[in-house]
């Protein structure tokens, strides 16, 4: 069973996105709450009995909002998962959302089995969800131009003795492509992408891609 939370101050929003979830016979919605102060004390209460595994988190919310709540939420319970879901799309957003500690970033206009998707990603350790204009603006937020990303890539790469089959998987996962995407692109095997990419991560120390693509913007 996956456990989720629902934090977003319209109240239809929220029942009408906990209604779906429900349907889904392995999702069980555990609370909502319409702010990222009543979201904390949600898990403050959880914590004696059962905390969500995934937290659908929308940004502008009266007395606090969640990129503020998952900073919060990300030092008092690490295990919970973060998946803002938002009908913002600016970069100052997008940024400040990833730097809080946000998992994933989809946008409201997302279908429910884009999702579904996205939380059985982030259960399954697969990637980070970002709706694809988004995955174009991080991207561009982690680069200048795509000249000095191309360096930067290169550079990070060598330094962490990635193989060139290696460093095309991670450029293209850093794209925003999914595991059976690259596989086309690189006409392997859905199953030897993901076992590269455990290899990729291994080396490079971290566990998902946007904490892969932080450590290239360091660089």
């Amino acid at each position: 069973m996956i456990y989720i939370a629902i934090v977003d101050d319209k109240k239809s929003l929220r029942n009408t996105l906990e209604e779906k979830l429900n349907r889904f016979e392995d999702y069980e919605v555990l609370f909502t709450a319409e702010n990222g102060k009543d979201f904390l004390e949600e898990m403050r209460l959880a914590r004696n009995a059962i905390e969500p595994d995934v937290v659908l988190m929308d940004i502008d919310m009266p007395i606090m909002d969640g990129i503020e709540a998952v900073a919060e939420g990300k030092l008092r319970f690490s295990k919970t998962r973060y998946l803002m879901l938002t009908i913002f799309d600016e970069d100052e957003k997008i940024f400040n959302a990833i730097k809080a500690g946000a998992n994933g970033y989809l946008l409201k206009d997302e279908p429910i089995d884009k999702i579904k998707e996205a939380i059985d990603s982030l259960m399954n350790g697969e990637s980070a969800p970002l709706s694809p204009s988004i995955a174009r603006k991080v991207l561009n937020l982690l680069t200048s131009t795509e000249q000095n990303f191309n360096k930067q890539e290169e550079n990070t790469a060598n330094e962490y003795n990635l193989t060139e089959r290696e460093k095309e998987i991670l450029t293209l996962l850093i794209e925003g492509l999914e595991y059976k995407e690259i596989a086309q692109e690189l006409k392997l095997s859905p199953n030897t992408i993901r076992n590269n990419v455990t290899k990729i991560y291994s080396k490079l120390h971290v566990t998902s891609r946007m904490q892969a693509a932080k450590l290239f913007n360091k660089r």
